[in-house]
């Protein structure tokens, strides 16, 4: 590939002090996205790269290809309430999944919600939806062009239409409704100054509860946290009889729990779990005894029961104890506890009486991961979905007290074709780091497989199999697709996590560059042949390699990436990410993350290997300065003739909710760009 030139970007002289160190940031000004400078620059650098873009083989064909693998129909768990069944469908091409209502699980049901008759453009997402206990409203929140912002509507079920209710400036949080269906809880934040809702601090959420009628003006706040850090969420348990409030400082793994009986009026809080020492989540209860999932003096998470009359750690009851397999999830449901774990990262369900005894586990086809899993205390049958490398979805009814599995959707049938293997990786100091190796049945080690290394490592998410288009898209096309289970997530347990976070956050690094020799080694191909990806986290996850290892890797496309290790804390939750990161205003802490910034870790001089930095213009979770600013960085220093680009969409954001439309465009300029920089492709066998 020839150089192309980029834009120019105006380099400013904003030097900032941070813990003595002086610091340059001279592209400062691009993190005000309200301005017609940054406004041009975004332009000039989209043209170019479109240009680029457009002009790479296959681009067609790719595009086509994604767009086969979407139009398929696709669902959710269907759940209960009162003689109704409500789901979420996504209908192939549509831009954006419905909620639908229907009388028997089994049916695809009719539309209830659609949120394209909020925006002819498709980019308004339904977010969140929470249906009363009768069947007979639904609390719903839109989001526009991909922002965390919600605002709350209630739709009438039996008219279609939606009550004059209508709530703004809610993030972070879902709706609860009260027993009686009288209103619901929900989190409220201040409104933002005019202009700055897509980078104005998220701080001090507050609980709420919605009457009915009434103006949000009006609404009860029922929680506020004396940390403004704090962000709390709230549960009602099956038996209507209490509000559970969790809280939890950030994104870190401590909560404090306390509940409220509903029939008291004043909703005084009683503690449960009130020392923020490891995360609790209740989850069921049997009239004053809680069910709660914990991970206090259980890495791998262990089931307990909490009596409010004496919640004293020391008498928590162990009712599924801690085992070898990590425990992601439990719920009541008919009467059992119904437990999703993950062994090898891989899900896992298993049936337990409420006094831990075992059951059953349901049957899975496997590699999988469990999506959702519905059901009501009252009912045996629970329904749960589920996907893999090749299956967009399928929906599974399960009888708790026959043991009668039945697949009730399928999105497509899985295509026997390809294949999904595990391997391992040896890290800089001797850590196994497993990788899902997925490909066409007739892909075999040659030296020369164009080959994706996908990553997160962080915030205890678990990668695990999981459907994506544009991935099936690679691997139909020849590509060996690698997907790496390093240290920060959230597969193997809390020292698996904490090993990758604050002062450890290296070695997830270090894991990530350990997979990318492996697989230039292993004979399935070779550092030319080989593309790194990531998003969010895992964008911050490629800048790191790229920075510190550019000789490692082929080429490299970071996604929305936590780009400007100094500053991420300025800018919408982005303060809620120093339980994983550290804190930058810490002298203690200020190393670590000023280690391992990718924006302050490039380097004059340097070749570094084609990359397409990919960000949102509307992403309120990780603001698109990271990327305009780690863009603009790596073009100055790019010493080398590889494509140095950045992609910009407008009206979107982090990614939920993008229009499928959108989603094709996208996909198929990064595929195009990855195959066009370490292609070609492997051809099916005759």
């Amino acid at each position: 590939m020839t150089r192309r030139s980029w834009p120019e970007t105006r380099r400013g002289d904003v030097v900032d002090v941070l813990n003595g160190e002086r610091v340059p940031d001279p592209y400062r000004w691009l993190e005000d996205d309200r301005s017609e400078e940054t406004a041009a620059w975004v332009a000039a650098q989209n043209a170019v790269t479109h240009e680029f873009l457009s002009e790479l083989p296959g681009r067609d064909e790719i595009a086509q290809r994604l767009t086969e693998l979407l139009d398929t129909v696709r669902r959710m768990a269907p759940e209960r309430h009162g003689s109704r069944w409500f789901s979420m469908r996504h209908d192939g091409l549509a831009d954006q999944p419905v909620l639908v209502m229907a009388d028997d699980p089994r049916s695809l049901g009719t539309v209830l919600i659609d949120p394209r008759e909020f925006s002819t453009a498709g980019t308004v997402a339904l977010t969140s939806w929470s249906v009363n206990e009768d069947g007979k409203q639904v609390a719903y929140a839109t989001s526009d062009a991909g922002s965390d912002w919600k605002s709350w509507r209630v739709r009438d079920v039996d008219t279609g239409e939606d009550l004059p209710d209508l709530l703004h400036w809610s993030k972070f949080s879902e709706a609860t409704w009260l027993p009686d269906s009288s209103g619901f809880f929900y989190g409220a934040l201040d409104a933002p100054a005019e202009g700055a809702a897509l980078t104005a601090t998220n701080q001090a959420l507050r609980l709420q509860l919605h009457l009915l009628g009434t103006e949000q003006a009006a609404d009860r706040v029922v929680y506020v946290d004396p940390d403004p850090r704090r962000i709390p969420e709230s549960a009602v348990t099956d038996d209507g009889r209490w509000l559970i409030v969790t809280t939890s400082r950030g994104t870190e793994l401590q909560t404090v729990v306390h509940v409220a009986e509903l029939a008291d009026p004043s909703l005084a809080l009683r503690p449960l779990a009130p020392e923020p020492i490891a995360q609790t989540r209740v989850f069921g209860n049997d009239g004053t005894t809680f069910y709660a999932l914990t991970d206090l003096g259980a890495a791998r998470r262990r089931v307990v029961a909490i009596d409010l009359a004496v919640p004293a750690i020391s008498q928590w009851r162990d009712i599924v104890p801690e085992s070898d397999d990590m425990l992601v999830a439990a719920q009541h449901l008919g009467g059992r506890l119904v437990c999703q774990l993950l062994h090898d990262a891989s899900s896992v369900l298993r049936v337990f009486e409420p006094d831990g005894q075992p059951v059953r586990t349901i049957p899975l086809e496997g590699p999988v991961t469990v999506t959702g899993v519905t059901g009501r205390l009252e009912d045996s049958v629970i329904h749960l979905a589920t996907t893999s490398f090749v299956d967009p979805g399928s929906v599974w009814s399960h009888d708790l007290v026959t043991g009668e599995t039945e697949r009730i959707h399928s999105a497509v049938d899985a295509d026997d074709l390809v294949v999904t293997e595990r391997a391992t990786a040896t890290s800089a100091d001797g850590t196994a780091v497993p990788m899902f190796l997925v490909r066409r049945r007739d892909v075999t080690p040659s030296g020369d497989v164009p080959t994706m290394l996908y990553g997160y490592g962080g915030f205890d998410i678990a990668l695990t199999p999981e459907f994506s288009a544009a991935r099936a898209t690679w691997v139909s096309r020849g590509g060996l697709l690698a997907i790496a289970n390093l240290r920060g997530g959230g597969e193997f347990g809390r020292e698996w996590y904490d090993a990758g976070r604050r002062e450890h956050k290296q070695n997830v690094f270090d894991d990530f560059a350990a997979c990318a020799r492996w697989l230039a080694s292993s004979g399935w191909t070779s550092v030319d042949h080989l593309v790194v990806n990531g998003g969010s986290n895992g964008g911050l996850l490629v800048g790191a390699l790229l920075t510190q290892h550019p000789e490692l890797i082929g080429a490299a496309v970071p996604e929305v990436g936590v780009m400007d290790m100094l500053r991420f804390h300025h800018f919408t939750i982005g303060w809620a990410w120093t339980g994983d990161y550290g804190d930058p205003d810490n002298a203690d802490e200020y190393p670590w993350v000023r280690a391992y910034s990718p924006l302050h870790q490039l380097r004059p001089g340097t070749s570094y290997p084609p990359t397409l930095v990919m960000t949102g213009d509307h992403d309120d979770r990780v603001v698109p300065a990271h990327s305009f600013k780690f863009a603009a960085a790596l073009q100055a220093t790019q010493a080398g003739d590889a494509p140095t680009l950045i992609r910009i969409e407008t009206s979107a954001g982090h990614g939920a909710g993008k229009p499928v439309s959108k989603v094709i465009g996208e996909r198929a300029d990064m595929l195009a760009f990855c195959e066009a920089m370490v292609g070609p492709m492997h051809a099916p066998a005759p």
